[in-house]
């Protein structure tokens, strides 16, 4: 049985959309105890590659940003102990969670965290709405979000969406739901 009492948001800004080809530039981590922040956690990630202009522009990261930045591998240590014992997180978690599989494989570690996908999750919960982006549900549900295509920015609305969940349909019916895998993305 699933715990989500303990929930470990993850938002990740990379160079671009394929894990096997592309880099993480930014991650950053919100943990939850029954719905309480109780850590934050973010870094810039030095992705051994060039960051493309078009991904400088929409994240606003730079080369100049992650040159000294710590690379993924120096990170992991950091990510599974933010990750142990809590439900990850993530919206459009296929991208982010098939990164960090990637990482952590280059690592030599297993992903092995069960996994929340808020896109599924609004889906299901919201099927009156036919987009899910985080741009439409930040403006649907006015949920803060101080720096959009930011790790954090983008992490931190992610509670502020499952609280609104919850007050719609209850906790009970927000994690019973099907969004919840442990399987390989």
């Amino acid at each position: 049985m699933v715990d989500f009492s303990r929930l470990a948001y993850v938002d990740l800004e990379t160079t671009g959309g394929k894990p096997t080809r592309d880099s993480i530039t930014e991650i950053a981590i919100v943990q939850t105890l029954d719905g309480v922040v109780t850590n934050k956690w973010q870094s810039l990630v030095c992705p051994d590659t060039y960051i493309p202009l078009m991904i400088q522009k929409l994240t606003d990261i730079t080369p100049e940003m992650v040159a000294d930045a710590p690379n993924i591998d120096e990170l992991i240590p950091t990510i599974i102990e933010m990750f142990e014992g809590h439900v990850v997180v993530a919206h459009n978690a296929r991208f982010d969670v098939s990164f960090l599989r990637n990482a952590f494989k280059q690592y030599g570690v297993e992903f092995k965290y069960p996994v929340v996908c808020t896109v599924k999750l609004s889906r299901k919960m919201y099927p009156q709405f036919k987009v899910h982006n985080l741009d439409s549900i930040i403006k649907r549900f006015d949920l803060s979000c101080d720096a959009r295509h930011r790790a954090m920015g983008d992490t931190a609305a992610l509670p502020q969406l499952v609280s609104r969940m919850i007050d719609d349909c209850n906790a009970e019916n927000v994690f019973s739901c099907h969004a919840i895998t442990a399987k390989t993305f």
